[in-house]
């Protein structure tokens, strides 16, 4: 449920160094907690380190969701502070040679520091966005609008041949057992010693000879045989049901991805609309199997699952944890 983004090393030392000039143009680092009940948890030349500074780089890696604890005496606490502390060096020693009047780092630390204001800027947004009754809604409208399909649970028994396969039918027809002609005849290996049970599935997941096949069956009715892939088919129908709707469980990280990226499309739309962007250069060739914008959903109505899954991330991540 916290997909994060992992930022490399060398961006992190980045942002360091982008932190350590700042605060030599104050003058020095303020050492007040910049979080309520945040800890101090090492000094690098004076400096205080605070378990925050940790917590966020752990999060940055990946290594835990935002807003997920991180234990001070973890293994894995101690690890993010050694390359926190890391971090901080190099970005000392950076400014020791004057790395950071250098053209080309100033570029690279505004545009770091345009990215983390952007992120803010999205993570805010998406804190809104993203409350329970939200996600509880779309998942409402989505239940809706969902089509539910037919389930079929169904046994097989596979043959090399057509008159094989008539035997089991007729041996089927007078009472023998599924289970002991699966096992003792099918040829599918994954069914076999399962008494050649399919469990339940939707046609359209199955051959295109097994949809044909199964299209006005009844629970109860024998099956073929009839020939798929190489083998020739004798089917059992167990039960038939109308498909189980997922749960909001199941369907929650989809949801959050598709609220996020919903808001920050609506805003990047419009800042675009008021301001003056001129394009330098001309139009990339589409590349043959790159994922497609997916369509909004419709105007007081939840996206199809299927929208809801190719949304793709936004610019900040969408694991901001719903308001309850």
């Amino acid at each position: 449920m916290h997909p994060v983004r992992p930022r490399p090393f060398l961006v992190a030392a980045a942002l360091g160094l982008a932190l350590l000039v700042a605060a030599c143009g104050r003058g020095g680092v303020d050492e007040r907690p910049p979080e309520p009940g945040d800890t101090a948890v090492a000094r690098v030349a004076g400096h205080a380190v605070w378990a925050s500074d940790v917590k966020r780089e752990a999060v940055a890696q990946g290594l835990i969701g935002e807003g997920e604890p991180l234990d001070v005496s973890s293994d894995l606490f101690r690890r993010v502070l050694d390359e926190v502390v890391d971090q901080k060096l190099l970005a000392s020693e950076a400014m020791q040679r004057k790395l950071d009047k250098d053209p080309v780092a100033q570029r690279r630390l505004a545009a770091a520091r345009e990215r983390i204001l952007g992120d803010m800027l999205v993570e805010g947004m998406v804190e809104k966005a993203v409350t329970e009754d939200n996600i509880r809604g779309l998942y409402a409208e989505q239940q809706k609008l969902a089509k539910q399909s037919e389930e079929i649970r169904a046994r097989q028994i596979l043959v090399p041949s057509q008159a094989e396969a008539e035997s089991v039918k007729k041996l089927l027809a007078t009472g023998a057992s599924f289970d002991a002609l699966a096992m003792e005849r099918s040829k599918d290996e994954a069914t076999r010693f399962k008494g050649g049970d399919l469990g339940y599935f939707t046609v359209d997941v199955m051959p295109e000879a097994y949809a044909g096949a199964l299209k006005d069956a009844k629970a109860g009715d024998l099956i073929g045989p009839f020939h798929s892939d190489g083998q020739w088919v004798v089917l059992r129908v167990e039960d038939k049901r109308l498909e189980a709707p997922l749960s909001l469980e199941e369907t929650r990280p989809q949801i959050v991805r598709f609220l996020t990226y919903d808001q920050v499309r609506d805003l990047l739309e419009k800042l675009r609309s008021g301001a003056k962007v001129e394009m330098l250069v001309g139009k990339g060739q589409d590349v043959p199997g790159a994922p497609q914008e997916p369509a909004s959903a419709p105007a007081g109505a939840a996206a199809p699952v299927s929208d809801l899954d190719s949304a793709p991330p936004a610019s900040a991540p969408a694991q901001t944890p719903a308001k309850k």
